[in-house]
């Protein structure tokens, strides 16, 4: 489950402390994973603890779907400002920023009396990653300034990324064992401030690059986003004709018709007109949020089947779940090495029919399929679509080109985000509306399936021989 990789910034490195440059090795890099591993597992995590949630805080399905989906609306819908803000103002002080946020965040979380105090420190949370995610990976590139040096340390961090989200379900499942389910956001705390504390003094400062925010750009993003969490969530609550659920989904098409007018009349707008001079691009946002809406929409599901539906418990569910996270890892590298092969359409189009063909065998798990059938299909499933997901976004690297590299990666994982979004709000729904566990798990894997289906169909239809960089297009003035 390829979380978003951090949106660099186009910035200028300051001369390396000395600090820095006399400490060889790892430590600039374990500096900067701490926050990014934190964000990461706050995601899966979670997801086990749910049941625990459920019971502690007595709250409502539609309550544990804010749970999940309040972080991602905040961090999806932030993303892109907190792009912009490390430019202006530095990544390093973004960076820390947002980190010292999601400190106190998480600390709110483990501390939160109630399902609504939850659902706002959640909120919090999100902002903060999208404040020091975007801010990572720069300072990251910034630090390590050798060529080699740089690439070895990339290596290590996308491996690391890989491994903490398909440990994550393990050990949100121990910590909630052990110590109950407020205890996976309250070790954030001491691992924030110890990242917080090196960051500081290790970390080189990165000179800043003012561009305009676009605030008004930004404040329609986010009323549109957060109009469509509250229809698609709230909406089995209230009733899909109700007034609140109907004004709701108003104010989304009216939010997304005013930004798509401003970006098209805007002298600076948010993503460069270049990067749609070709349909790639859009096509592989729209992949990017097919998958993501999948990948999350399942995992929603199987944290909750796997203890309401089979009995087992937050350890239990962790260890179930842990072979089906970790073909992501093995995925992810696979993907790598066929890309370079063959492409990036061929890894997308093999790993997504292996999607959606796995997707679709879920949809026949009934009370007497044993857990090792059920784990092998959603291990194959995972294996697919982990296989797609760094295919997807060399495609959409090779439209952006280095002059809109940041753009597009920034544009790239706000999508996938509001995907995870949506695919947890959809399933939540599927949830509240169908009371039989086995007719939710086939409807919940039939839409998932489909929109695999719908993914593969864009790759076959537009993601080809690698396009001419946006760049290439485009002069650069």
């Amino acid at each position: 489950m390829s979380l978003p990789s951090a949106v660099p910034c186009t910035t200028v490195p300051l001369p390396p402390s000395p600090l820095v440059t006399a400490r060889a090795g790892l430590l600039p890099l374990v500096t900067l994973a701490i926050g990014f591993v934190m964000a990461m597992l706050d995601v899966t995590v979670v997801n086990v603890g749910l049941s625990s949630i459920e019971h502690s805080l007595a709250t409502p399905l539609s309550m544990l779907v804010w749970i999940v989906d309040g972080y991602t609306l905040t961090f999806a819908a932030m993303l892109l400002v907190g792009g912009a803000l490390a430019d202006r103002y530095g990544a390093k002080q973004i960076y820390l920023l947002g980190l010292l946020l999601f400190v106190v965040a998480s600390l709110l979380c483990g501390a939160a009396p109630n399902g609504g105090l939850l659902v706002a420190a959640r909120l919090l949370q999100g902002l903060g990653a999208a404040l020091f995610m975007p801010s990572s990976l720069s300072l990251l590139t910034h630090t390590y300034q050798d060529d080699r040096v740089r690439a070895h340390m990339l290596g290590i961090w996308s491996a690391t990324v890989g491994g903490a989200a398909a440990l994550g379900p393990l050990v949100g499942g121990v910590l909630i064992h052990s110590f109950g389910w407020r205890s996976v956001f309250l070790i954030n705390v001491p691992v924030g401030l110890l990242g917080l504390v090196l960051a500081y003094r290790l970390i080189p400062a990165v000179q800043k690059n003012p561009r305009p925010l676009r605030i008004s750009s930004h404040v329609l993003g986010i009323g549109m986003l957060a109009a469509l969490s509250f229809a698609l969530i709230q909406g089995p609550v209230y009733g899909w004709g109700s007034l609140p659920i109907i004004t709701a989904f108003g104010l989304t098409l009216a939010a997304a018709a005013l930004l798509v007018q401003r970006e098209r009349r805007g002298v600076t707008p948010l993503l460069p007109p270049a990067l749609f001079a070709t349909p790639q691009f859009a096509a592989a946002n729209g992949i990017g949020f097919l998958i993501n809406f999948g990948v999350y929409g399942q995992f929603f599901f199987l944290s909750l089947f796997l203890q309401q539906a089979r009995g087992a418990d937050a350890l239990h569910t962790g260890l179930q779940l842990l072979p089906m996270m970790a073909v992501i890892f093995a995925g992810n590298l696979l993907s790598g090495r066929m890309t370079a092969r063959w492409g990036a359409r061929f890894p997308m189009q093999l790993g997504l029919t292996v999607a959606v063909i796995f997707s679709g065998l879920l949809m026949t798990v009934t009370a007497t399929t044993p857990y090792w059938i059920f784990a092998l299909v959603g291990a194959c499933a995972n294996l697919g679509v982990s296989t797609a997901i760094p295919a997807m976004t060399t495609a959409v690297m090779q439209v952006a080109g280095r002059t809109h590299a940041n753009s597009a990666a920034a544009a790239l994982n706000a999508n996938r985000q509001i995907g995870a979004l949506v695919g947890v709000a959809l399933v939540g729904a599927i949830l509240h509306t169908f009371g039989d566990w086995y007719w939710r798990t086939a409807l919940a894997f039939g839409v998932i399936c489909a929109v695999y289906a719908g993914a593969l169909w864009l790759v076959a239809r537009y993601i080809g021989k690698p396009a001419a960089p946006a760049s290439a297009a485009t002069p650069d003035h």
